[in-house]
């Protein structure tokens, strides 16, 4: 699919303005997607070395004494209608709606808190240089809302560990949105991107997603 639909994006790079010009930022802390694309840095991936396990998840969270880990924490905050929080976290009568298929789902236990940007990815993309707490700190980002998000079994797994060259949400106003925060991770965390991510991402930034807006934020250190 993301190939079929970078050929057909591919014209328009070809006559839009450049990346390079600079817009005015909108407000504080908020970028349109081209010049935060701009603000990238393009680097070859490092490949080895790569565990899960170096990424310690699911932590206590933000508040350690509401009895939910991290995952549960995401879920009770991008509930559609709050869940009912039982012993141990245990969820029930909420409603989510599925961020990269846009499914209503009613049932917890089918759904999955995905990081926006893979564990894989962020390691071949600076974090095998970070210490263990840091990467910590990022499996359990809670600090902006899009680092981890509430999604479908079936579409995380459709994802996997693929960047925006391989895989996006077919819908336009999610894949830009998508394009946009997996921007906006990547500068939070001061993580590189790949080539080919690159190219992808110029293409979404040159047509169709021109006007979405990047939330720029600091992650912690």
């Amino acid at each position: 699919m993301i190939k079929n639909l970078m050929r057909g994006l591919a014209p328009l790079a070809l006559i839009l303005s450049p990346l390079a010009v600079p817009s005015p930022a909108l407000s504080a802390g908020i970028v349109l997607f081209p010049d935060a694309l701009a603000e990238l840095t393009e680097a070859a991936e490092d490949t080895a070395g790569y565990k899960e396990t170096a990424f310690p998840h699911w932590n206590q969270g933000l508040d350690p004494a509401d009895g939910c880990d991290t995952r549960g924490e995401v879920l009770v905050a991008e509930a559609v209608d709050a869940p009912k929080t039982g012993k141990d976290c245990a969820l029930t009568e909420g409603m989510w709606t599925s961020y990269y298929d846009g499914q209503n789902v009613t049932d917890p236990a089918l759904l999955r808190v995905d990081h926006l940007v893979a564990l894989e990815e962020a390691w071949q993309s600076g974090a095998s240089g970070w210490t263990a707490d840091r990467r910590e700190k990022y499996a359990n980002d809670q600090g902006a809302a899009a680092t981890l998000v509430a999604v479908t079994a079936r579409s995380q797994k459709d994802k996997a560990g693929r960047d925006p060259a391989e895989w996006v949400p077919a819908d336009k106003d999610r894949y830009c949105r998508y394009v946009g925060e997996w921007v906006g991770t990547k500068l939070r965390w001061g993580l590189s991107v790949d080539k080919d991510e690159m190219e992808a991402l110029k293409l979404f930034a040159d047509g169709p997603c021109e006007d979405t807006v990047v939330h720029r934020s600091t992650a912690p250190r």
